[in-house]
C-alpha cells in the first residue's frame, strides 16, 4: 500500500484526469527525492525575479510550478497569496510543508509528475515557473491565468559560453523560445543575459513577465 505523507494530496478525481504512479518520471523523482533527503539543496530565498516583481502585484491566487522545497511558494504565502504548489518530489514537498507549517502558513501542496496530464485551475492571479523547461506547458499555463493575471518565468538559456547549470540542452531554452511560448500575453519584461553568479561562475538565463489582458 502506498502511504501518503501528511498534508500532501496524492489524488483528487475532480482535478486529476490522468495519473499513474507507474508512468511517473522515476529518474527525476528519485533524483530530487535523494537530494532533498540528503539535505543537499539549501536554497531558501525566493528567486530574484519574483522578489523584484511581487510588490507590483495585488495578492490573490497563485500557482508555483515545479515548486521543489517551496521557497517561492512560502514567499508568496507570506505575502498573502493563496498558493497551489506542485512538484514531482515527495521529499521536497514534505520539507516544504514542514517549513510552511512552522511559520503558520497554509499552502496546497500537490505531488504530481508534470510530464503527465493535469487539470490546472484557470483563475490564477499569478503563475510562477522557475527553472522547469516545458515550453508547451508554459504556453498552456498562459490560459490558466485570470484576466489581469501575471506569469513569471525564468529558464537556463542555451549558449556556447562557459556557464553554470545543466549541461544537457534539453534543460535549457533556445534564444527567443521563451518569448514565443508566452506570445499570447502582454510582455512586460523579456530578457536574455549572461550574468556573474559568483566570483568565477556565470549563468545564462531567459526571463519573462507577462500579463493576460
Amino acid at each position: 500500500m502506498r502511504r501518503n505523507l501528511p498534508g500532501i494530496r496524492i489524488e483528487n478525481s475532480c482535478r486529476y484526469y490522468q495519473y499513474n504512479f507507474l508512468t511517473m518520471s522515476k529518474q527525476d523523482r528519485d533524483k530530487w527525492n535523494e537530494r532533498y533527503a540528503e539535505d543537499s539543496y539549501r536554497k531558501n530565498n525566493p528567486v530574484t525575479l519574483l522578489a523584484d516583481w511581487l510588490p507590483e502585484f495585488t495578492a490573490g491566487k497563485a500557482l508555483d510550478v515545479a515548486c521543489g522545497a517551496g521557497r517561492n511558494s512560502i514567499f508568496l504565502a507570506q505575502a498573502g497569496y493563496r498558493v497551489d504548489a506542485i512538484d514531482i518530489s515527495r521529499q521536497g514537498l514534505h520539507r516544504a510543508r514542514q517549513q510552511a507549517e512552522s511559520q503558520g502558513l497554509s499552502i496546497n501542496w500537490i505531488e504530481h509528475d508534470l510530464d503527465q496530464a493535469f487539470r490546472f485551475d484557470t483563475d490564477y492571479d499569478l503563475i510562477v515557473v522557475m527553472w522547469y523547461v516545458d515550453l508547451a506547458l508554459i504556453t498552456r499555463l498562459c490560459g490558466c491565468l485570470a484576466p489581469g493575471g501575471y506569469l513569471l518565468c525564468e529558464e537556463h538559456l542555451v549558449t556556447d559560453q562557459d556557464v553554470i547549470g545543466p549541461a544537457n540542452p534539453a534543460y535549457r531554452v533556445a534564444p527567443g523560445a521563451l518569448r514565443e511560448a508566452v506570445s499570447g500575453l502582454e510582455i512586460l519584461l523579456y530578457e536574455e543575459s549572461i550574468e556573474t553568479a559568483s566570483e568565477d561562475e556565470r549563468v545564462a538565463s531567459a526571463r519573462v513577465v507577462g500579463k493576460r489582458n
